[in-house]
């Protein structure tokens, strides 16, 4: 699974909103370094999934379901492998 090495938490992040909101009354975080982090990360993970998508069929193919689907026909639900 994959991990953002840069996350980010904002304690008390109610207390870090603007009290009436921008110049639409849109609620937004008020311009201070825990906001440029929060948007960090978020640029990361767009990033980040933009380079994964085209791949994610691949990184998901796993050896010992393409073997299941090969002797069951479909992948088999926990309790049907519990049962059996």
């Amino acid at each position: 699974m994959p991990c953002c090495t840069n996350q980010s938490s904002v304690l008390k992040a109610w207390m870090e909103f603007m009290d009436d909101g921008d110049d639409d009354g849109v609620p937004r975080m008020r311009e201070s370094s825990l906001r440029d982090r929060v948007v960090d990360v978020a640029e990361e993970f767009a990033k980040f999934t933009a380079v994964m998508v085209p791949v994610a069929h691949d990184l998901n193919d796993r050896y010992s379901e393409r073997k299941e689907k090969e002797k069951e026909g479909r992948l088999l639900t926990q309790a049907e492998k519990e049962a059996s």
